[in-house]
């Protein structure tokens, strides 16, 4: 219980940050680390990394990440890969060992083709939308307790993005969630030049539309700095999204309030995929989410607000869960 109450301890409020309906509430810490791993972008610029489908056939829930480098390789959760028979999205943080294979747990999120586009895989300068990643990390969490397999529930995760889709009237042929960015790149680029870290930012508690959203911890901020971009993206497309409602939870109405919840979050433990343990809050109300151990510390922390009154408005009221209304699509 204490090794995220530690690491949350050392942290400070900045001053926030606006821009367009996002807030970002920096995180700071004094004592700061350095960062003894590589980012996937990173290790895949350098040549020491790559990804590929696990199989010939391929797997939709699976990857395989090659390690061929003398440090251990930082991945994202949300982080999104592109190519191969169809991109994906990673479904926890892992951090993968130097000089080994690691088969990563992924979700689709481009449900309409399964055929190669390119041999492997490239990263992008995003995160899956935060609301999606949300309600992932729920799953998750559930699925790591029953089943030990840190497995989403890939017709939600479909579902989400159809939706994400029509809201922002983005059209894909094979329902890739990499169009609606695509098509608001100029507008989520604004929102990453406002929002840039400060001095000795390790993270942010994010509101969006003045409702608190989520909290993103890194070890250090060198970390931070690097892949903040990529989780700014993943909340400035929910804050530009005219259906966005969010979550509402008790206890849970500021940037202080979130750390709280999760100083006196319980969680459970799991071995992780790579390094380290995977701690999820999955026996705390409205809190989603988890965080990497590893190396004696929280290498990484998400953790997202969820409530009974998440919706998305569709100009009619708001809306049950997606999955009710929607035929379930191929995992293979």
């Amino acid at each position: 219980m204490k090794t995220v109450a530690q690491a949350l301890s050392g942290l400070q409020l900045g001053d926030s940050i606006s821009h367009e309906g996002l807030t970002a509430h920096p995180l700071l810490c004094e004592s700061l680390l350095n960062k003894d791993y590589l980012t996937l972008d990173e290790a895949l610029e350098l040549g020491f990394a790559s990804v590929h489908e696990v199989s010939t056939d391929g797997s939709v829930p699976k990857l395989l990440f090659a390690n061929r480098g003398e440090q251990a390789v930082f991945l994202l959760d949300g982080e999104e890969l592109v190519g191969a028979k169809q991109n994906r999205i990673l479904n926890i943080t892992v951090l993968a060992p130097a000089g080994k294979d690691t088969v990563i747990p992924v979700s689709c999120v481009e449900a309409g083709r399964w055929s190669h586009s390119r041999p492997d895989f490239s990263s992008v300068p995003r995160a899956q939308f935060s609301m999606s990643r949300a309600k992932k990390a729920a799953q998750v969490s559930a699925n790591l307790s029953e089943h030990s397999e840190a497995r989403s529930d890939q017709a939600e995760v479909w579902a989400d993005i159809d939706d994400k889709l029509s809201r922002m009237r983005s059209h894909s042929s094979t329902s890739a969630v990499e169009q609606v960015f695509k098509d608001h790149e100029e507008v989520l680029a604004g929102y990453v030049a406002q929002l840039s870290c400060v001095e000795e930012q390790v993270g942010a508690v994010f509101s969006i539309k003045g409702r608190v959203s989520g909290l993103e911890l890194f070890d250090t901020a060198d970390t931070c700095q690097l892949l903040m971009p990529k989780i700014i993206r993943s909340y400035a497309l929910d804050a530009i999204d005219p259906g966005y409602r969010g979550y509402e939870a008790s206890g849970i109405s500021s940037a202080a309030g979130v750390i709280a919840k999760l100083t006196a979050a319980k969680y459970t433990t799991h071995k992780a995929v790579g390094e380290g343990d995977d701690f999820r809050f999955d026996s705390t109300p409205g809190i989603a989410g988890g965080a990497l151990y590893a190396r004696g510390r929280i290498v990484h922390l998400c953790a997202f607000v969820s409530g009974e009154h998440q919706g998305v408005n569709d100009g009619n009221g708001y809306r049950a869960s997606s999955s009710l209304r929607r035929g379930f699509r191929r995992v293979a």
